[in-house]
Formats: structure tokens, C-alpha cells, sequence
């Protein structure tokens, strides 16, 4: 604005060599510049009178000198006294529209190297990686919604980004939305605390209802939400009922996601469901050559075999362990990573997963996992929702940390040792059988060592 005001002033200096002192004093003098709009400078006049007079008798000598002093003006438009308001009030709503907008850009673009080409296919993720593929192929025409479950680092963010990437270079018409759960929610918070909720609510459906394809990464994070959840199953029946296809992952199955409205469940439930494994050894082994392959590394083959045969809880901690070797063997000028690094790296690697790591961390991650508070895990509760994480919890801890028994029962709440037995040996027993459950405690203890 100073910059206009700037200008106006030489504009006004001009004029009044132009015109009688009249007319300057009377139509020219009395404008007030407020914007540029559309390479048009939008002036107000005091009365409709000098408007008319203005544009009557000097319209052209002053648009010529607005010319010489702004830079790319085509014309100029004058406003009365009755027009000014209606034009303040809709300056206003543009504002707010594009503040409102500003809040939900999305800040989770696509990640380009995530792409189907680049996906190691092996027996434990053969028939979700199909299903991917066929969904990216005929959006919201087969398997929809699809939902994705499975342990952390196994690929299931790699699949959405590749859906999304797929359609994105065979449909570029198609409007394509990647967001966490985290951020959905963070955005509805965003629009029930904006001064301006109508506009708010509105900018935020259309982020999430005007699209072609959603893609929800973590969904169990809005389970114990349930304004959230309720927004989301609004969400989810527009896209549906209008054949957009919808992409969901989990670390769960929704049978197993305690808090999660059954009506949600129902939805997700009502497409295809597929599940993703821990990787064998081949896939491994495979996921490292690829790997190699992309970053162009130097790696002896006894290394990967090595890597994959040690390395099983999650795609992510392997290529880490890769990077790892490579980056010893750079570090010490070797051209080639050896079993040297490699070991060294492993050594590295137990020893930075036990270092920091207490019986509080695991309790407060396993907290985080089943959306559980603290005091209800380590007390008195006996409802199954709170039973099963605390058994759990004893278990993981049993299993990652060399610490007494009777230590891990204070830590509960007071519990004798024997407590602390019968949780590690029922939930080592029930892993036998229960593979949901599985799942948890693997994924749990991938958490853990990952740091996450």
C-alpha cells in the first residue's frame, strides 16, 4: 500500500498542472487510491457527484498519468461512496478465502522414488502389492475402499506413494490427496478454532471431498478421536457415494482397533482388505540388491547375505544397516564395503537400540501403540482394552531389557513377579496362535529398536 500511496503522490503533483484548481481541489484531490487489481488502479471519489465529473471531463489526463507513473496499468476504475463498502467487504472474504486455503495446503506431497518399479515383490507382499497396482490402474472402479495393515517398515507408505505416483503420470487429470492421519486431524482442529469457521469448514471439505483419490497413511492415530472420527466417516461416505477411490493404511487390522467406531469399521471393512508380512529372506536379500543397485553402492555380496540373514524386523532398519556399512567404508577409504563394516555396523547397531532404554520408554511407546494412558496401563483396570496392551507391555519388556522381575512389577503398579510371569508366558503362548497379536508385539519391538 505505502508503495501506491508513493506513487499516487507523484501522480497528484502531475495533475494539478493539468487542471484548473477547481477541478484539482473538487475530483482530484478527494480520490483515494486503495488497490491495483488486474492491471486496473481502483480509486475512490468522495461523492457520486465528483465520480461523474471526474470521468466526464479528466478521466483521460489522469489515466495517461497513472500510466507514466505505474507500471503495467491498463485503466482505471472510480467508486462512489455507495460501491465502496460492497468492494471493502468483498476484498475482505478474498482474504480470509486465501488465508483460510493457506492453512490446508498440503505439506505431504508425493515422494517421487516411491513408484511400483521400485517396490521388491516377494511372497510376503505379492497380493497387496496387486491390489495396489490395480486400484492405481482403475481408480475407484475395484477394490474400494482398499485397506493396507501391517507392521512398521514394510512398505505400506512406499504403496500409497506409488498408487498416488502411478496415477498421477496415467490420469494427469485426476486430483490425488496423501495426507496422515496426523495431518487430518490437525487440519479439522485448524477449522473448528479459525475465527472464520464457515469459511474454514468449507476450505477444509473441499481439501478433503474435492479429490479423486484420498490416501490416508495411519489411520489407527484418529481411533481414540472422536470428533475426528465422525469428520472422517462425513469424509469417507461423499468420496464413496461419488466413486472416488480411497487408500487407507494401518498398523491393524479395523477388527482389532479397539476405539474405532463400528460404523468406520463397517466402511473400511466393505472393500479389500489386505494385510503386509515381515519380509523372508529372499525379499531381503533382493530389497538390499535393489538397493545397491539405485545408490550405485560398492558392497561385497557376503555383506548382504549377512545383512539379510541378521535383519528381519522391518524393510527400513535393513537399508539403514546398509547405509551404515557403506558409510563405515567410506569413512576409512575402503572402494568396496567388507564383512569388516558390516559386523561393525551390526555392533553399532545392538548397542545403539539397548542404549537409553528403560522400562518407562517401553511403557510410554507401547502407550502411544494402543492409544492407552499411562496410569490406566500401569494400574488397576481389568477391562480388556487395557489388559491385553499392559500383558504386552510386560512381555516387550522381558524380552529388550535384562531387568528383574520384581522391578517390572513396581513399575506396575506394585505387582509381584508372578504377575509379571503370567503376562510374559500368556503372550508368548497366544503368539502361537493369535497372528493380530503377533503383529503387535513384532511391530512393537521394531518400534522400539527403530527408535520411533
Amino acid at each position: 500500500m505505502d508503495a501506491i500511496l508513493s506513487r499516487w503522490n507523484e501522480v497528484l503533483k502531475d495533475m494539478a498542472n493539468q487542471v484548473t484548481a477547481v477541478s484539482y481541489d473538487l475530483y482530484i484531490e478527494t480520490l483515494e487510491p486503495i488497490k491495483v487489481d488486474n492491471r486496473k488502479l481502483i480509486l475512490f471519489a468522495s461523492t457520486s457527484t465528483n465520480k461523474n465529473q471526474l470521468l466526464r471531463l479528466h478521466k483521460d489526463k489522469l489515466l495517461n498519468t497513472v500510466k507514466e507513473h505505474f507500471n503495467n496499468i491498463d485503466d482505471i476504475i472510480v467508486l462512489e461512496p455507495s460501491e465502496k463498502e460492497k468492494f471493502l467487504e468483498e476484498i475482505k472474504k478474498a482474504e480470509e478465502n486465501i488465508e483460510t486455503k493457506q492453512i490446508f495446503n498440503d505439506k505431504n506431497k508425493l515422494n517421487a522414488k516411491y513408484t511400483f518399479e521400485s517396490f521388491v515383490v516377494g511372497k510376503s507382499n505379492q497380493f497387496v502389492y496387486a491390489a495396489a497396482r490395480s486400484v492405481a490402474e482403475n481408480p475407484g472402479k475395484k477394490y474400494n475402499p482398499l485397506f493396507i495393515y501391517g507392521g512398521v517398515g514394510l512398505g505400506k507408505t512406499h504403496l500409497l506413494h506409488a498408487i498416488g505416483n502411478y496415477i498421477r503420470s496415467h490420469n494427469t487429470e485426476m486430483r490425488i490427496l496423501y495426507v496422515t492421519s496426523e495431518q487430518f486431524t490437525n487440519d479439522y482442529i485448524q477449522a473448528l478454532k479459525a475465527d472464520k469457521k464457515e469459511n474454514a469448514n468449507k476450505a477444509f471439505r473441499d481439501k478433503y471431498r474435492d479429490v479423486d483419490v484420498l490416501m490416508i497413511d495411519d489411520i489407527q492415530f484418529i481411533a481414540n478421536k472422536t470428533s475426528t472420527q465422525e469428520e472422517f466417516f462425513h469424509t469417507f461416505n461423499d468420496l464413496y457415494q461419488l466413486d472416488k477411490q480411497i487408500v487407507i493404511t494401518s498398523d491393524k487390522h479395523p477388527r482389532n482397533m479397539e476405539t474405532l467406531e463400528e460404523r468406520l469399521k463397517s466402511r473400511f471393512t466393505g472393500g479389500l482388505i489386505q494385510d503386509i508380512q515381515k519380509p523372508d529372506f529372499e525379499t531381503r536379500l533382493a530389497i538390499l540388491q535393489k538397493k545397491v543397485e539405485t545408490e550405485r553402492y560398492n558392497v561385497e555380496n557376503d555383506v548382504l547375505n549377512f545383512l539379510a540373514e541378521k535383519i528381519d524386523s522391518n524393510i527400513r532398519e535393513l537399508e539403514g544397516s546398509l547405509n551404515k556399512v557403506v558409510s563405515l567404508s567410506s569413512l576409512i577409504g575402503k572402494p568396496k564395503a567388507t564383512m569388516e563394516e558390516a559386523q561393525e555396523a551390526l555392533k553399532d547397531l545392538e548397542l545403539s537400540q539397548t542404549q537409553n532404554l528403560t522400562v518407562d520408554k517401553i511403557i510410554e511407546i507401547v502407550c502411544k501403540y494402543f492409544n492407552v494412558k499411562r496410569e490406566d496401563l500401569v494400574g488397576k483396570k481389568k477391562n480388556k482394552d487395557i489388559v491385553i496392551p499392559r500383558h504386552i507391555c510386560m512381555y516387550v519388556i522381558t524380552e529388550l531389557l535384562d531387568v528383574p522381575l520384581i522391578a517390572i512389577g513396581e513399575a506396575f503398579g506394585g505387582k509381584d513377579h508372578s504377575s509379571v510371569i503370567h503376562a510374559r508366558d500368556k503372550i508368548s503362548q497366544d503368539m502361537k496362535t493369535n497372528k493380530s497379536l503377533k503383529t503387535d508385539v513384532d511391530d512393537l519391538i521394531a518400534m522400539i529398536k527403530s527408535g520411533n
